[in-house]
């Protein structure tokens, strides 16, 4: 007796079995973040309703649109928060710091750009 109410448990999209989310050289496979975002999304849409998956989503959103000036780098640590990502050390948190780049910006000429002034 259902009710019309959709299953409480989450069944994947594919019928596939997933050997695991570690991809080659022990690291993290990016497309299992995707996988498992869309099965949370489900089962919280199944478990709390409509409301719930869309208020994450609108977060998130809100969350990668938080600017600086055009010549400081963004961390976006509260998108990595919200999407659980912060706690992953990838290839980018060890080899792409600012320090390491080659050019430094000039900020006003960054900013004279971004105005139309040059």
């Amino acid at each position: 007796m259902s009710f019309g109410l959709p299953s409480v448990k989450v069944k994947p999209e594919h019928e596939t079995e997933i050997a695991g989310h570690e991809g080659s050289f022990g690291l993290p496979n990016p497309m299992y973040h995707l996988n498992e975002e869309k099965m949370n999304m489900a089962m919280l849409r199944n478990i709390q309703g409509l409301h719930a998956p869309m208020k994450l989503s609108l977060e998130r959103k809100f969350a990668s649109k938080i600017g600086r000036l055009p010549f400081l780098p963004s961390s976006n640590l509260q998108h990595d928060v919200l999407t659980g990502r912060y706690l992953d050390i990838g290839f980018e948190d060890i080899l792409n710091t600012p320090e390491l780049r080659e050019v430094a910006p000039q900020p006003h000429a960054f900013v004279e750009r971004s105005l139309g002034i040059l």
